[in-house]
C-alpha cells in the first residue's frame, strides 16, 4: 500500500468540526468511527479522502490509524502536535476541544458537508452502535486482536467501482499526495 501522507491538520480540523457538532466532547471511539465514515464517504463522493490517513481493521472496526495514535499516544512536550494543540488527551475515554478556536482553513466546503452529513446520519448512535455499523462495512475483516490494512481499492471494489476507475482514482490520490510532499 502506498503511503498516504497523513494530513494531521485536516484530521484535527475534521475532528474539531465533529466535536463541535456533538457539543465539544465525545467518546474517542465514537469520534474515530465518525471520522472513518466521513473519510470513506469523501473517498466515494469526492474522489479523495479528507485525512489521507492509513485505514486499518481493528477489533472494534475500521479506524484511521494515525488519528488513533494522535488520540492515544501521549504527545511529546518538546514537539507538540497540531492535534494536541486543539484536542485534549483522553479522559474517561473521551476527548474534547480545548477551547481554542480551531481553524477550518484546510477543509473544503465539500469536505465540511460530508462531515456534517455523516454526523447527521450517525451522530445520534452510541459508540457501540457505531462499532456495529463499521463491522457491517464490506471492507472490514476481523483482525483477531491485531490490525489489518484497508486499502482504498478495497472500499471502492466493495462499492462496485470498475477496476479501471479504481486504478485511475488511486493513481490520482497518490500523485496528489506526492506533489503535496514535494511542495510541503
Amino acid at each position: 500500500m502506498a503511503a498516504h501522507h497523513f494530513r494531521e491538520d485536516k484530521a484535527t480540523q475534521a475532528a474539531a468540526l465533529l466535536l463541535g457538532l456533538r457539543g465539544q466532547a465525545m467518546s474517542y471511539l465514537k469520534l474515530l468511527k465518525l471520522m472513518y465514515l466521513a473519510d470513506r464517504a469523501a473517498l466515494l463522493q469526492l474522489g479523495s479522502p479528507i485525512t489521507f490517513d492509513d485505514y486499518v481493521c481493528m477489533d472494534n472496526g475500521p479506524v484511521l490509524s494515525r488519528t488513533y495514535s494522535a488520540i492515544t499516544v501521549e504527545p511529546d512536550p518538546q514537539h507538540p502536535s497540531y492535534w494536541s494543540a486543539y484536542i485534549s488527551a483522553p479522559k474517561n475515554y473521551e476527548v474534547e476541544l480545548l477551547g481554542k478556536v480551531v481553524p477550518n482553513d484546510q477543509l473544503s466546503p465539500a469536505e465540511e458537508d460530508v462531515l456534517r452529513t455523516v454526523f447527521t446520519q450517525y451522530g445520534r448512535l452510541s459508540r457501540w452502535e457505531l462499532v456495529d455499523v463499521t463491522h457491517s462495512l464490506p471492507e472490514w475483516r476481523d483482525p483477531e486482536g491485531s490490525t489489518l490494512p484497508i486499502e482504498y481499492r478495497h472500499i471502492l471494489q466493495a462499492e462496485g467501482w470498475p477496476d479501471d476507475e479504481i486504478r485511475d482514482l488511486v493513481e490520482a490520490i497518490v500523485a496528489e499526495a506526492s506533489a503535496r510532499e514535494l511542495l510541503g
